[in-house]
């Protein structure tokens, strides 16, 4: 080791004549420039225990690399692929040949044959074969080529590494990794079916075969170790795994409560399911916890699961019923109970506004009750096909029932009256906004006060009815005596007059009496209209007729002729006279 550590400082400092000689002692070439001599030197009589061809350094790993480099005193530092295009330059090229200005007199074959040694893809023109190595020697600008001057100087001693006996034990193994590195470091995002193969049919080029079952599990085990890691993805509800902790004392009590109305936690699944769904994980979260009006604890994570699970099993039932709706019965037992709902589907029928009556709108309520009543009829609501066939029962009355409140004349009414109501709302005080829900609940008794005061004056609106109305609501304690709600509501009383028989269209009120201005107000807003309207008149031009303008101007030509002619008739008088004084 010492005589190769000696002879690596001598190489260091030696001179191209002194090179020539050291070639010449030891029976190798003596051509090329002095680094270049210099590097084959090193090559052959330092690390002649290396393989340093094209396809060996492909199997020298990443952390032998630097100190390679550092025995040919270049740069050592940058990528697995970088550092074996730099070695790769430094032992087989002569930088002042090799240079981008030159690559131009290179023949297509001479680039590929460089973009193979160089790791790069092969694909492609002349051209781009071009740009890529000229890209790569712009890269390795002064990188390589050339000894650091310190080692000329002083010749320090360098480390000369030795090949590892696991490289040399599985030489065929670091091939692979290195082919593979190469291959993901040129793919970052990724790589198609075509592309590997590709891959594959090089490697068994370079002498691997691949269709050894041990050299085909080494290439897919570095591939799938070198793939990208795709980001993460939201993972769907139903698919989440449940917290491995034990849960706590107040997470079991909640999780027994869901159990105990699982019936009302059903109820509401089913009821979201007719207008929600389970991929849309912002409308399920918002269903969870409007549940909390139910006394539900959806604030626990494990309550949360438990019953987007129940949603889940609702709506793979639901599936199942629709299925079952649109096919035949599957078994003896599937089909006696469709029977058997056939023929209780009158009596079912007739509960059904019963029961949503009784429960003043609360559809899941109402929903467990007729479940209830289909048992106790007997009903196995266990069947896709009797449960499909109950619930879609009660989703049709429901239907029907909206669709006659459409047409109800006091539902539209009351529709009506809440648009009024109800219009620009979002930009009222708090105090205002209460005022209006509170007048939404007690619509029907201020309908009966409008139609009460209407009656006692027979049909007459005017502002003495109208504000015993706002009185006696201030009374109950509405705040509707104010410049917002005042001509709201007096609107709204006009419309059920109206609508009522007791008014006529015309007299339903469009501003509030209360806006009122004196008679000097309105004298002072009159005058201002006016002028602001002789602002806006045209000025009026008077225009002459033409004919008028015709016979002007045929006056004026007469009269001018007529003096015209006196002169002449002046002129002939005097010439006459002239004549006569002659003739004398």
């Amino acid at each position: 080791m010492s005589d190769r550590s000696s002879l690596l400082s001598e190489l260091y400092q030696a001179r191209l004549e002194d090179l020539k000689e050291i070639a010449s002692a030891y029976g190798l070439a003596k051509n090329g420039s002095v680094e270049f001599l210099r590097a084959q030197l090193i090559r052959d009589l330092i690390l002649s225990d290396w393989d340093l061809t094209i396809d060996g350094l492909r199997t020298i790993l990443n952390t032998d690399l630097g100190d390679l480099l550092g025995v040919f005193g270049i740069k050592k530092t940058g990528s697995l692929r970088t550092r074996r295009q730099r070695l790769y330059l430094h032992l087989n090229h002569d930088p002042k040949q090799l240079r981008e200005d030159k690559l131009e007199k290179l023949s297509k074959e001479e680039l590929h044959s460089l973009c193979k040694a160089l790791e790069l893809p092969r694909s492609g023109n002349r051209q781009t074969l071009l740009i890529r190595v000229a890209g790569v020697l712009s890269a390795q600008h002064k990188n390589w080529g050339t000894i650091k001057r310190s080692l000329k100087r002083n010749g320090p001693k360098v480390k000369i590494p030795s090949p590892s006996e696991e490289e040399e034990a599985t030489p065929q193994s670091a091939t692979i990794e290195s082919r593979v590195e190469t291959f993901t470091e040129q793919n970052p995002e990724g790589w198609t079916f075509e592309q590997e193969s590709e891959l594959i049919g090089e490697m068994e080029e370079e002498g691997l075969d691949a269709s050894l079952a041990g050299v085909a599990a080494s290439i897919d085990e570095s591939l799938q170790s070198l793939a990208p890691v795709p980001e993460a993805q939201e993972v769907p509800p139903m698919l989440q795994e449940m917290p491995l902790e034990e849960p706590t004392l107040e997470e079991e009590a909640a999780l027994l409560e869901i159990n105990a109305r699982r019936a009302e936690v059903e109820a509401a699944a089913r009821d979201y399911l007719l207008v929600g769904s389970t991929t849309d994980m912002e409308d399920m979260s918002a269903f969870i916890a409007g549940l909390a009006t139910h006394g539900f604890s959806v604030e626990m994570q494990r309550v949360q699961d438990a019953i987007r699970t129940i949603i889940m099993e609702m709506a793979y039932r639901s599936v199942q019923e629709q299925n079952a709706l649109s096919s035949k019965p599957g078994s003896w037992s599937e089909r006696e109970a469709i029977r058997m709902f056939e023929q209780i589907r009158p009596h079912l029928r007739e509960r059904i506004p019963e029961i949503v009556a009784g429960l003043k709108g609360n559809l899941v309520q109402a929903r467990m009750e007729f479940e209830e009543e289909a048992r106790s009829k007997g009903l196995d609501l266990r069947s896709p096909a009797v449960s499909g066939r109950l619930h879609a029962l009660f989703d049709l009355h429901l239907e029907i029932s909206e669709a006659e409140e459409l047409q109800d004349p006091a539902a539209a009414r009351k529709n009506r009256l809440l648009r009024i109501l109800y219009h620009g709302a979002i930009h009222l005080p708090d105090q205002s906004r209460r005022t209006i829900e509170r007048l939404e609940r007690n619509l029907g008794s201020f309908e009966s006060l409008v139609e009460t005061v209407l009656e006692s004056s027979e049909g007459d609106f005017s502002e003495g009815q109208q504000s015993l109305i706002i009185r006696f609501l201030e009374s109950k304690g509405y705040l509707v005596n104010t410049s917002e709600l005042r001509p709201r509501v007096l609107a709204c009383a006009g419309i059920i007059g109206t609508e009522l028989g007791y008014l006529t269209p015309n007299q339903i009120p469009r501003l509030a009496p209360g806006i009122l201005v004196s008679d000097d107000q309105v004298d002072a807003i009159v005058a201002e209209l006016k002028a602001l309207a002789a602002t806006f008149k045209p000025k009026q031009v008077e225009v002459e007729e033409p004919e008028l303008e015709l016979a002007d101007s045929v006056a004026d030509a007469s009269e001018r002729v007529g003096h015209v002619r006196g002169k002449i008739d002046r002129v002939d008088a005097l010439l006459a006279r002239l004549r006569l004084q002659d003739d004398q």
